[in-house]
């Protein structure tokens, strides 16, 4: 039963269909902002066969071809446990492992240090430019995501497992019904931002500057793959924000279309957020996340200590 949740659903099939459809939206209202027209609905499932069923994959002349290759299928994996962990206790399946968030911590930042190593691997100078981006990039946000788990686990009383989380939040109201929580969500919402590689943080990748950086190197099915995993993410993403703060999932009556319009919302915001800003040097990623998203979750946190 474990191997059907982890493959299948919620897993890797289900995460992997509703990140495309959500892949896709994205696209569509880039597109719309952009006064264009966009993709067709299908396009993000064209994009990955296409990579991997026609699209040769090319290895790198000077690099390690192993470790090359195996990167991108430990970012799936990583994302996918991610997604498992997080939609269990949303859907309210009993399992034996109730979703502890400092467990999901570690495995979100697992798709982040395989393209590093993917990178590094390729051999490519500009591979290594984007890594160094990269790293710069987790040391400064994810300190800020700690600190925003952290607030959580105060307001939800000490409780560090995404299904008690839930049930604090139905037994009262939502954490973002809250001052503090208002700014929890400002901070995770732009942590999600930079985890996800959107502008104005997609310094690792920056295809005007470095070509795709980190995935320079990258063709065939081991680049479908990493698309792969960017469809998965932008489900688990959103749907951890859901769960932390948005009360989580509710099935009776219309809780259905909440749980559309909850996801739905989260990417419309971080879509909104691409592409209404410019690019940011990665210095200036630094010092907003150390500095200025680190002092909102501080406060944050002593303002949920008051009961605010």
């Amino acid at each position: 039963m474990e191997l059907l949740y982890f493959l299948i659903f919620p897993g890797l099939l289900f995460l992997a269909v509703t990140g495309g459809f959500l892949s896709w939206f994205d696209r569509k209202i880039t597109a719309r902002v952009q006064f264009r027209k966009g993709p067709p609905i299908l396009q993000p499932f064209y994009d990955f066969f296409k990579l991997l069923l026609v699209k040769e994959t090319i290895l790198p002349k000077y690099g390690s071809p192993v470790t090359f290759l195996m990167a991108p299928a430990f970012a799936v994996a990583g994302a996918t446990l991610a997604g498992v962990l997080i939609l269990l206790p949303l859907l309210d399946i009993t399992t034996g492992f109730k979703g502890d968030v400092f467990v999901i911590f570690y495995c979100l930042t697992i798709p982040s240090l395989t393209y590093i190593l993917g990178a590094i691997a390729s051999g490519n100078p500009l591979a290594a430019v984007g890594a160094s981006r990269e790293m710069k990039l987790i040391l400064s946000y994810e300190l800020t995501f700690l600190l925003v788990i952290a607030a959580i686990i105060l307001k939800a009383g000490m409780k560090t497992d995404i299904y008690s989380i839930i049930q604090v939040q139905k037994a009262g109201s939502p954490f973002i019904a809250s001052l503090s929580g208002v700014l929890l969500f400002l901070a995770a919402i732009l942590t999600v931002q930079a985890k996800l590689a959107l502008v104005p943080f997609d310094m690792p990748e920056a295809e005007g500057e470095i070509s795709e950086g980190i995935f320079i190197e990258y063709s065939g099915s081991a680049y479908a793959l990493i698309k792969l995993t960017k469809y998965i993410m932008f489900v688990v993403l959103p749907a951890l924000l859901t769960a932390v703060l948005l009360n989580g999932f509710s099935f009776s009556g219309a809780g259905v279309l909440w749980i559309i319009l909850k996801i739905i919302g989260i990417v419309l915001l971080l879509t909104l957020i691409r592409n209404t800003n410019p690019r940011v040097k990665i210095k200036q990623a630094i010092r907003f996340f150390l500095v200025w998203m680190n002092l909102l979750a501080i406060t944050a946190i002593v303002l949920t200590y008051f009961g605010y």
